[in-house]
């Protein structure tokens, strides 16, 4: 039995992942995902199996130095801050901004404030600077009282979103015919090109459909049409198991963190919330398949695959021990529970079986 509630467990893991930087690895600029995997697992009632999590993550992989501030930016100036935009060696200027922004007001005010600033950059380190701020928005909203680690792991949330702002072509708006799952099937899928799905995503716009995509997907409820986009791309996680099992992890773990957002936000900024995300699944599509495989009849064959219930999935995900995973089978329940379907569980099952254990 959990003895360590949800509140304590998180604000333990960010003590303890206090000293490390954004990112990790030595061959590519991976995203921190200590703090969110800590959350993540403790949502999923394994709030005493944390620290020890917490600190294999530490030493699974060695993360880069923090950067170190060096010009101070102005919120209120947006030409100080706005060509900083992008840019990772910023990165230690947008936490000391974000951190005064917290200091001086309620936290949701800043998060309104930002979120339509950095929403065009949505897919910021693979869509990792928005999920690390949904992760730390969600500790912050269970919270009797906002402490100072959680302000910080936000204010670190929206720096690393800031500082790695990937600003794709074009203006995505909802306001077309198509469903979701009809706008998945339209978009053209394109042959692989040399240089790998970096050289791809610098290239999205030049591949066809991708401008023609922006306003296919007709608007609905915000709610119901993020339950389309995480049950769709739960089903593209199925049909491709020739990608690499990580990115499209992201098509359902991205919008579930949206999802975790948008009651601390005003109306008006929900709408194109769910467009930039559709921007954003467009650009995972073109990057990373080549072709469509047998995206129509996935639901069918999850039906007919036998898989654990979440229980024991759940149990299954905290013995492997991979940050995807652990984030993938947590954001995948929560989905799961507002609307059941079978692709859930067997793209949790999928990603258990692809991605090596930590």
């Amino acid at each position: 039995m959990t003895t360590l509630g949800y509140t304590d467990a998180v604000n333990d893991a960010l003590e303890r992942l206090d000293d490390l930087g954004y990112e990790r690895g030595a061959d590519g600029d991976l995203a921190n995902h200590g703090p969110m995997g800590a959350e993540a697992l403790a949502v999923l009632g394994h709030g005493d199996d944390v620290a020890a999590w917490t600190d294999g993550y530490r030493v699974a992989m060695p993360h880069h130095e923090p950067p170190a501030p060096r010009f101070a930016l102005d919120a209120a100036d947006e030409s100080s801050w706005r060509p900083a935009l992008g840019e990772f060696s910023r990165a230690g200027d947008w936490e000391q901004l974000f951190r005064r922004e917290l200091d001086a007001g309620p936290w949701r005010d800043v998060l309104a404030r930002w979120w339509p600033r950095l929403l065009p950059g949505l897919l910021a380190g693979l869509t990792h600077g928005m999920i690390r701020t949904a992760h730390a928005v969600r500790g912050l909203a269970a919270a009797p009282a906002p402490g100072p680690l959680q302000l910080t792991e936000l204010a670190r949330g929206l720096a690393y979103w800031a500082a790695r702002f990937f600003d794709l072509p074009g203006s995505p708006r909802l306001g077309g015919r198509l469903s979701l799952a009809g706008a998945v099937a339209a978009l053209p899928r394109t042959p692989a090109t040399p240089g790998g799905p970096g050289a791809r995503l610098r290239r999205v716009h030049e591949m066809d459909g991708y401008f023609t995509s922006l306003d296919a997907v007709a608007a609905e409820r915000p709610q119901w049409l993020l339950s389309e986009m995480t049950v769709e791309f739960a089903g593209i996680y199925l049909a491709h198991p020739e990608v690499f099992p990580v990115p499209l992890i992201h098509g359902v773990t991205a919008p579930a963190a949206v999802r975790l957002v948008l009651p601390h936000l005003p109306a008006e900024l929900h709408e194109p919330s769910l467009a930039a995300l559709w921007q954003v699944h467009t650009a995972l599509l073109l990057t990373f398949t080549t072709d469509r495989q047998d995206e129509s009849g996935v639901l069918g064959r999850a039906l007919e695959t036998e898989v654990p219930g979440f229980d024991e999935l759940i149990g299954r995900a905290v013995e492997h021990g991979d940050e995807h995973v652990i984030k993938f089978t947590e954001a995948s329940l929560r989905e799961h529970a507002l609307r059941p379907d079978a692709r859930f569980p067997a793209a949790v099952l999928a990603a258990q079986r692809r991605i090596p254990r930590r």
